[in-house]
């Protein structure tokens, strides 16, 4: 199908905006891991609580996106983009004021419900701006916001935090997203399918099952759920391990994170993208692509935390090696869902996957990790016949809990190569071919 060149100066303005509004998007969300010591310090808070925070977040982002997600196929996009990111700018400004734990959670979920609609009505447009030998390139650089979100979000909230407080850096990021708020609205809606080259028409009565009835989407939504799991938990607790294990400061904390967890990840999603595209010609590429890319993930962070304390550089350079495996996952993975989706539901399969990946998955990571690091720091401080929690056991308990992460990467391996057996079938039912 060809694309006139105001149609592609659309693309590529929504492309640009849309880029900003996921940068900002996960801005927002990790400025709270960013600062998570302090928070934790003023509040009077344990790693379980700490951890809490980015659950009650999850669930509340899950949830939400569910009729969000289902509204972008039936609504403008352009709006619902527009307004939710309006809503989440103004409560992360407001998470600076909260006086106490339970306030801060209260602003927090806020951000979760304006950030809702971000990635449904987003991913939707792209794929009706896009066709599908382009898509997982355009899906790459949408996705660039996620990793420069983060490489912002602990380089700024770091430096700003150690100058002027943790909460000045909440305040900070509240005017980038009101700008790019009435951006959104100037981008011109594509129609639906409009990038197809065969129409696809939703099967069924209901959408939901509809999506459902997809086994390469069961397949995606489980590799999700172990995926987000430690992406969560690492973008929880890494900082803090930092701070404990090899004993940085707050700033220099956060700058490792941004290099090893944000930076290093433009990498996985571009080369992702790259590869991606070319070998859609196989059905099974994108899928195997991202499979053997969190199988060699695992092994880097393994040896990321076998570094001893204070061997700082080893540990970046193994964590960041690991983040450019690990987004490669989701140029590939995203872009698999537009292929086997048809165009009419697409905003809803964001959704539902969003929904079983983060209740079931992103929602457990950091508090599981919370709790899985407080219980290995009682047994550190038991084993040394201490009365008092001091601050080496739990240094200790956050490093034996982050064993977890490589192992649940093998898993998502696996579960990205069972999609990979089953994508062919799904994309040839998706396009009404016998």
């Amino acid at each position: 199908m060809a694309i006139t060149d105001p149609q592609q100066r659309n693309a590529r303005y929504a492309l640009a905006v849309l880029f900003g509004v996921n940068l900002m998007n996960f801005f927002d969300r990790q400025v709270a891991g960013a600062l998570g010591e302090p928070i934790r310090i003023e509040f009077g808070l344990n790693d379980t609580q700490l951890g809490l925070v980015a659950t009650v977040f999850t669930l509340v982002y899950a949830f939400a996106g569910v009729p969000i997600g289902r509204l972008t196929d039936t609504w403008s996009r352009t709006r619902l983009i527009g307004l939710g990111v309006t809503v989440w700018s103004l409560f992360t400004a407001a998470s600076g004021f909260a006086w106490n734990f339970t306030s801060f959670l209260l602003t927090r979920i806020g951000v979760g419900i304006g950030e809702a609609g971000c990635a449904p009505a987003s991913q939707s447009l792209i794929g009706d701006l896009y066709p599908p030998q382009r898509r997982a390139r355009a899906m790459a650089i949408f996705m660039l916001g996620l990793p420069l979100g983060l490489f912002a979000a602990y380089l700024l909230s770091g430096a700003i935090g150690e100058a002027w407080g943790w909460r000045a850096a909440f305040f900070v990021a509240c005017a980038p997203g009101l700008v790019l708020a009435v951006l959104a609205f100037y981008i011109r809606e594509p129609a639906r399918g409009a990038t197809e080259h065969v129409a696809a028409a939703a099967h069924g009565r209901s959408p939901y099952a509809s999506v459902l009835r997809i086994p390469t989407m069961w397949w995606i939504i489980l590799s999700g759920l172990l995926f987000n799991f430690n992406m969560y938990a690492v973008n929880t607790f890494q900082t803090p391990f930092l701070q404990r294990f090899h004993g940085l400061g707050l700033q220099q904390a956060n700058n490792l994170s941004a290099v090893s967890l944000g930076l290093a990840g433009v990498v996985g999603l571009l080369l992702g993208g790259w590869f991606g595209d070319r070998l859609r010609r196989f059905p099974t590429g994108r899928l195997a692509l991202a499979a053997a890319a969190l199988a060699a993930a695992a092994p880097f962070v393994f040896f990321a935390l076998q570094r001893p304390s204070g061997s700082v550089a080893g540990f970046t350079i193994c964590m960041s090696v690991a983040t450019a495996f690990t987004f490669v996952y989701y140029s590939t993975v995203y872009s698999a869902i537009q292929d086997v989706v048809a165009p009419q539901l697409r905003g809803t399969a964001v959704a539902l996957y969003f929904v079983a990946m983060y209740v079931l998955g992103a929602s457990f990571g950091s508090t599981l990790m919370g709790a899985l690091s407080d219980h290995f720091a009682s047994q550190a401080m038991h084993a040394a016949s201490a009365t008092e929690m001091l601050p080496q056991f739990r240094a200790s308990g956050l490093h034996t809990a982050m064993y977890v992460i490589p192992a649940l990467a093998i898993l998502c391996s696996l579960s990205l190569w069972a999609a990979a057996r089953t994508v062919a079938a799904d994309m040839l039912r998706m396009n009404n071919r016998p």
